[in-house]
Parts: structure tokens; sequence; C-alpha cells
């Protein structure tokens, strides 16, 4: 039998499916580690989750994170749990008190509320949000560890909830390299640069604001090429793509056939689309929100714009339009950063030895812990 025996608690909202997906295919070849896979589903089950407060998806996550323990704790003793995100496991504090818990977070709750207006989010009354933020204090404190996407989060979380610094790992997302990584180098072609949107949520990812950029450049410049499920009125120079696969063979291969990858989004903390457009050696043009700024670093990876700047994105796509060299360059450097920080199996790696430390290991108190948190996300 395998040494460990980890529970994996995982969201399976917005782009978490995809990271789920990614790393259990990545953790599922450590022989050493026997994995129990428990994910969280967003759709209400029966009429007593659709109830008012029962409909939280905090309160929800947190059920359901409860029932999916208590079966994997009865196949046998757990070594280690591992939560994405802080939503299934605050709810869930008691048995992170009693098991070595690793947490895993793409967003802080405050950072979430920051930006919750692009997500149809509202906060409530400011005693109700004082009592929240410290259930989370809590929580965090019984964890043994915290792992975060990117150091924007990281930073919130010793800024905004006290937590030490040594007590974070930043962990990038990571993607399958060799599947995303472009065959060839990309080559100047006749006709418009093709130009590469994946959002499911049309609107809050700044599909919109992409569209009217683009009737700003000059006549048959670009060709749009629009992954999503919403409803944008395709028409001439405007292509959509519905019921393409979360890394399926033709995602990956409408990105090798694109120039530029553009996500003008709203509101997001660090979408995998990024990631994978970086993998795939493509010139990014995104959103200075959340930490996107982390993977699409200007004159290094790709263009930032203000979110909701619709000239500031024309003339973003213009100015890579014009300079093709630049395109390529800024393209090959972001596959360089692909894959020196969003290796799949590398990041998996490093969250199953920190699983493995914290199940072998005895607690600290946090007051005795030093040390600068670990940097994976550059």
């Amino acid at each position: 039998m395998a040494p460990y025996r980890f529970a994996f608690i995982l969201e399976q909202t917005l782009g978490h499916a995809t990271h789920q997906a990614n790393l259990r295919a990545a953790v599922n070849d450590d022989a050493g580690v026997t994995a129990i896979w428990a994910t969280l589903d967003f759709a209400a089950r029966g009429p007593l989750e659709r109830l008012p407060g029962l409909r939280n998806w905090t309160v929800r996550a947190g059920r359901q994170a409860r029932r999916r323990l208590a079966r994997a704790q009865g196949g046998g003793p757990l070594d280690a749990l591992f939560f994405h995100t802080q939503t299934a496991a605050v709810l869930a504090t008691d048995w992170i008190a009693r098991v070595p818990s690793v947490i895993s977070f793409d967003a802080t709750p405050l950072q979430l509320d920051q930006m919750g207006s692009a997500y149809g989010h509202r906060t409530s009354l400011p005693l109700i949000e004082r009592f929240k933020a410290g259930w989370h204090r809590v929580c965090y404190r019984a964890a043994r560890h915290l792992v975060t996407w990117s150091r924007w989060t990281a930073e919130s979380l010793t800024r905004d909830y006290g937590v030490p610094a040594a007590k974070i790992s930043v962990v990038a997302p990571g993607v399958d390299l060799a599947f995303w990584r472009r065959p060839e180098e990309p080559r100047e072609r006749a006709g418009p640069l093709r130009i590469l949107f994946v959002g499911g949520d049309f609107e809050r990812k700044g599909g919109p604001d992409l569209l009217a950029a683009a009737r700003g450049l000059p006549a048959n410049a670009v060709e749009l090429h629009l992954v999503t499920e919403a409803a944008p009125v395709a028409g001439p120079g405007i292509h959509v793509h519905r019921g393409l696969r979360p890394n399926s063979p033709a995602l990956r291969d409408l990105y090798h056939r694109c120039d530029i990858f553009c996500l003008p989004t709203r509101g997001d903390c660090l979408p995998l689309a990024v990631i994978e457009a970086a993998a795939a050696g493509l010139p990014i043009i995104s959103a200075s929100i959340g930490a996107i700024p982390e993977v699409v670093r200007p004159g290094e990876t790709g263009v930032l714009v203000p979110p909701g700047d619709v000239p500031a994105l024309a003339a973003a796509l213009r100015g890579l339009i014009e300079a093709p060299e630049q395109r390529h360059r800024l393209g090959r450097q972001a596959a360089a950063l692909a894959s020196a920080h969003c290796d799949a199996r590398r990041n998996a790696g490093r969250l199953l030895d920190i699983l493995k430390h914290v199940a072998v290991f005895p607690a600290q108190p946090e007051t005795q812990r030093r040390g600068d948190a670990k940097d994976a996300g550059g």
C-alpha cells in the first residue's frame, strides 16, 4: 500500500474544474500516494439547498465537504487534507484541527469582495463581514500550511488576515506544458491576424470590450475567435466557438492557429486561460487586475490595459498588429515564463511535498515560524 493517504477537497466552480483535472493527472503519477478525490459541485442539490441561508455557496460547499470527508475517512485514516479553495475549508475547521491540512487559494475572501461587482457578489452588513473575517482567521490558524496561486494573494493573507509569511507557499496553477507547447515557431502569413478570446462568462471576461475595440481597428486587420458559451453575434471577422472542452486537442489547436491572446477581463484572480496562452507561446493582452500582472508582464510577455478601457485596448491591439517582431518576442518569453513557473507536474510535486511534510512533522506554534513565503510565481 502507498505510505500516504491524502484527501483532496476541490471546488468545481469557474476555472477550478480545469485546475482539478490538471492536478489530478499529476498527483496520480506518485505511486507513494493514495489520493481520495472529493469534488464540490456548485449546483444546488434538492429543495433544502435552495432555502435562504442554505443556498449560500460557502454553506453548501461546507456541507458537501463534511459529507465527503466522512466518506473518505470511512476507507481508512487520512494522513493529510488538501482544500481548494478556502470556501471548501471554512466550515470544516474541526477537521482541519484534527488532520494536518493545507488550504489552497486563488484569492482571499476580501479580494473577492473587492471585485464583487464583476461577479454579481454583494457584501453583507459590516458586523456580519467582521464575523466572517474572524471565522476565516480561525480556520487559517488551524491549517498547517497555506498555498496561494500568486504573490497577490499571499500578500493579502499576511496583510489582511495576519498569517505569518513562513506559513505560505506560492505555487502557481499549472498546465501540461508538453500538451500546450506550440509545435513550431510562428510565422507571418497573409490575411488578418487571429485574435483569441477564451471566457465562459462573456460579459465579465470583457468580451464586449474586445468587440468594441476591434471595431476601431483598420478594416480586415483582425479576425476574432471567441471561445464562449455565451451568445455574441457571429459575423464577418467574428468566429464563435462553442462546445470546446477544457484541455481538448481542438481547443489547443485553436490556440496554436491564433496570433494574439486577448482577455480584457473586468473581474478575475488568475485565469487559467492566460496561463494556457503563455504555454502556447502567444503574446497576451489582458487587464491589470488580480494576479494577472504576475503572468502578463508589460514589455516581457504581453500588454496590460485598465479594465473597461476600450481605447487603451484598441491601442494595445493596434500596437501588436503593427509589430510582428515584438509579437513573436513576447510569445517566446511567455512560453519561457510558463515553462519556469506553471508546469503542472512540477507544481503538483511541490504540493505533494508540502502535504508529506505536514503529515509527518509536528506542528510548530506560529510564533516560532520564521522565513519568507516560497515563491513559485516568478
